[in-house]
């Protein structure tokens, strides 16, 4: 198919008709060609014949580059690429040497490729295969080829020996290339060690920190997680993005309790707002008493609520739970405030999902059901723990409840002064046009009386 103003046209006969009229029909068709017949006259020693099957050279260089922007491993995809160009420039080299070799004779002399009358080298197989170690040596620069013996043949070594050099200076562009774009994507995924590394060596930073470092970034690289993927995503239209980030972290999200009985619209609009975080063994997630400004969902590892003392382990929070809303939701009668209640250490290396407060705010007024199901969810959390006053929760509402009578009872009050300043609004612009009336007729009899006053003088 073909684009037509962004819409895929898949009909055949358009795509036909378009094909036939585009300037690639008339070198197709040169090269497809049935030029092999001439066979049949000039016979099986003139290959060139099929010269005009070169002519699709360029379809393939276009299907090499669809290919490398479709497949998933690209690099691996351009090295086989470079190694595909090497083999068949080696192979047309060793053509070119067999040809010059049966033009100057086979086995005249020890630069030439030996005739059938050299033991082993009656069949065509090792005659090819003696070629192409030929050229390779020379193609590669080794020079463990025989001295040439005359002028061709010290014109085509030369000729070899520099299309070598230009063919080194071309594969080792495309392999630092291929080596660029992969720590490039890496560098994309995963942040770079390096400069943490010089900053607590310069620092004078202890050993163990160090290595706690270098291990976590080895665990990324490792487990393959990706920090930072707002920042790959970040060139997708918005649509795409939510696609992208529900295949991947939708099935991770419907496992977390609170989110089962959500509806697909929110746990979309959360997945665009999750920070995956990666956190370390022994390292505090949060501890109590900090402010909260982020909830956090068990995504792999397991997390400790640990003791004051920071060793003896209350309970231990698995895949699929989550932790830290309390300190995002305003519920009345909270006595912790937006204070963190218990201290979270992780066990071994946790994958977490992160989301701040003000994410979960824009999401939750958006959808009022999801903000009243994670308040039951948090009061009853309250409930057990302890840390709800009752009273102060009823006294709060009630206070809610009379403000909101107040502020109904100031609507109404307002509308009746709108309507009372749209009446007298109403009364000044008529007063105001019966004045302009009545000036207007005043400046008429006088226009009228002005004439006539002037006329008894005279």
């Amino acid at each position: 198919g073909f684009l037509e103003d962004g819409i895929l046209v898949q009909d055949r006969g358009r795509i036909r008709l378009r094909y036939l009229r585009s300037p690639s029909f008339p070198w197709d068709m040169a090269a497809v060609l049935p030029t092999d017949l001439l066979y049949l006259r000039l016979g099986l020693g003139v290959p060139a014949v099929r010269a005009n099957r070169c002519l699709r050279v360029p379809r393939l260089f276009e299907a090499f580059d669809r290919r490398e922007t479709r497949t998933a491993h690209p690099n691996a995809f351009r090295v086989a690429k470079l190694m595909l160009y090497v083999f068949i420039a080696i192979h047309w080299h060793g053509c070119l040497y067999f040809a010059l070799s049966s033009r100057l004779g086979l086995g005249t002399d020890t630069w030439v490729c030996p005739n059938a009358s050299r033991p082993g080298f009656a069949r065509p197989l090792r005659q090819y295969l003696h070629s192409f170690y030929f050229s390779t040596l020379i193609l590669t620069t080794v020079g463990d080829t025989p001295e040439p013996q005359r002028e061709e043949e010290f014109l085509f070594v030369t000729a070899g020996f520099l299309l070598a050099v230009l063919g080194f200076a071309t594969i080792t562009g495309s392999i630092s290339s291929v080596i660029s774009n992969m720590n490039a994507a890496d560098a994309a995924f995963y942040p770079n060690p390096e400069p943490v590394r010089c900053y607590l060596r310069a620092q004078g930073a202890s050993g163990r920190l160090v290595r706690r470092v270098a291990r976590w970034h080895q665990h990324l690289q490792m487990q393959r997680k990706l920090p930072a993927e707002r920042a790959v995503l970040r060139h997708l239209p918005r649509g795409l993005q939510a696609e992208v980030a529900a295949s991947v972290h939708l099935p991770a999200l419907r496992r977390v309790g609170l989110f089962q009985s959500w509806e697909r619209g929110v746990l979309q609009q959360l997945v665009l707002r999750l920070q995956p975080q990666v956190f370390g063994p022994g390292e505090f997630v949060c501890r109590r008493g900090d402010v909260g400004h982020e909830m956090y969902f068990v995504r792999e590892g397991q997390l400790a609520v640990v003791a004051e003392d920071g060793v003896t382990q209350l309970a231990v929070l698995g895949e699929g739970l989550y932790f830290g809303e309390i300190s995002l939701i305003n519920i009345k009668g909270n006595t912790s405030g937006n204070r963190r209640t218990a201290n979270i250490m992780s066990i071994g290396y946790s994958d977490l999902f992160c989301l701040s407060k003000e994410d979960l705010a824009e999401v939750l007024a958006e959808f009022p059901s999801a903000r009243a199901m994670m308040e039951a969810k948090g009061r009853e959390l309250l409930l057990r723990m302890g840390k709800l006053d009752v009273h102060a929760e009823a006294a709060a509402a009630a206070a809610a409840q009379e403000a909101e009578c107040r502020a109904q009872a100031l609507e109404t009050a307002l509308e009746g002064l709108q309507t009372q300043a749209a009446r007298l609004l109403a009364q000044l612009e008529s007063s105001a046009f019966k004045l302009a009336l009545r000036v207007e007729r005043l400046e008429c009899q006088l226009r009228r009386r002005q004439p006539a006053g002037g006329a008894g003088p005279a």
